[in-house]
Formats: C-alpha cells, sequence, structure tokens
C-alpha cells in the first residue's frame, strides 16, 4: 500500500535518532542512587593514634576515604537525570524511525483489530501469519474501539509491545525488530503530520511503499 508521504519521505536523521534515544533513556533513571561521605559513616570520632612518634602516617579518622569501611570520595548522589528535546526534534526522530524500519520492510500494516474480548492466542496467531512471532514486535493502534483488549492480548507475549500510535517514541520504534501499525492509526496519523506542515510550510514529500 502507499505510505502517507507527511510521515514516509524517506528520512532518516540519525542525529535527531540519537538524542531522542539518549533523552528517553536519561529520562527512566530515577537518580536515587546514593554513598555516604566520612561525615555519614560511623565512628572514626578520634585520631586513632598520637600524631607524632609512632613511625606510622599521621591519620585523623579511620573513617577518612583511604581507610577500610571510611567515607567515599565524589561518589554518586541523588540528582535528576531528565534531559530536554525540543518537540520538533522529538517528532522528527519518530518520523526517522519510521522510516528506518519502512526502509527494511519491517513496517506491517494490518486491518483494525477489533477484538470483543482479550485473547492472547488470537494475538499471536496473526503475529505468527505475519512472520513475526520470533521477533521483537511492536504493535501500534489507533487508540479506539477494543485497542484496550488488544494491549491484555499481548502484554502476556514476550518481546511484543502494543501502544497506541500517537504514545509511540523513536526509542519504542527502534527497539522493534518489526512495526505492525493499525490502518486507522496510520491514516489519522498521516492526516496530522500533513496538517501540521500545510500549517507551517505548506511542502510535501513523496510517500513510500510498504
Amino acid at each position: 500500500m502507499r505510505l502517507p508521504a507527511a510521515l514516509f519521505d524517506g528520512t532518516v536523521n540519525e542525529h535527531a535518532l540519537h538524542r531522542a534515544v539518549v533523552t528517553y533513556l536519561a529520562n527512566q533513571r530515577q537518580g536515587t542512587h546514593d554513598t555516604r561521605t566520612r561525615s555519614e559513616v560511623s565512628g572514626g570520632n578520634q585520631k586513632p593514634w598520637r600524631q607524632k612518634g609512632t613511625g606510622r602516617a599521621r591519620q585523623g579518622s579511620i573513617r577518612a576515604p583511604q581507610w577500610r569501611h571510611g567515607g567515599i570520595v565524589f561518589g554518586p548522589h541523588p540528582r535528576d537525570y531528565r534531559l530536554g528535546i525540543p518537540k520538533k526534534v522529538r517528532q522528527l526522530a519518530k518520523k526517522s524511525a519510521l522510516n528506518a524500519r519502512a526502509r527494511e520492510a519491517a513496517l506491517l500494516v494490518v486491518d483494525p483489530l477489533e477484538y470483543e474480548k482479550p485473547k492472547t492466542k488470537t494475538l499471536a496467531e496473526l503475529l505468527a501469519k505475519l512472520g513475526v512471532a520470533e521477533k521483537k514486535v511492536l504493535v501500534l493502534t489507533a487508540g479506539a474501539g477494543g485497542a484496550h483488549n488488544v494491549y491484555l492480548s499481548g502484554r502476556n507475549i514476550p518481546n511484543v509491545l502494543v501502544m497506541r500510535f500517537a504514545d509511540a517514541t523513536a526509542y519504542e520504534i527502534l527497539w522493534s525488530d518489526a512495526v505492525v501499525v493499525e490502518l486507522p492509526a496510520l491514516g489519522e496519523a498521516g492526516e496530522k503530520a500533513e496538517g501540521g506542515e500545510e500549517n507551517e510550510k505548506g511542502s510535501g514529500g513523496g510517500g513510500g511503499d510498504a
């Protein structure tokens, strides 16, 4: 089928992809690691021996950094690792990731997955028919109808991630070996991207094939 030209113009910006992945991974860090300094470890309230006359090096505390069980010098402390990324760069990274998967023929477009109830077997059979059962698969839904049932159907399958197309980032797309997209989700995303381009520049590009 013909892919939306607004999304699939063949652009793969590696710099934007790298920045999006680094930002995503940094934002997953909790930053709760902590080490004790010499003021926080117990003991060491007095000198281990007198200053002079012993022939040994002078020491002020057995909890100094050079002692076993002493304080840690320049160790990690709680901090925020969160990074920011411009909205347009994030959108370009997602677009580049989709183009990369389309270029590799790893983008599969399917009809709406309208499941009346969660059924893991049904989704597993679909992935087997598509030939991606043994791969890491990202299933992107339109977010309407039985999207929740699709999510419940895929959460027990190893290496299968189900999420809305609008929520997917460049990281999830690059993580997967194959991307399965519902046709309505692809159409909605294409129309939204095309509308955004018309509002900004009014320019378009040639579409790709899947």
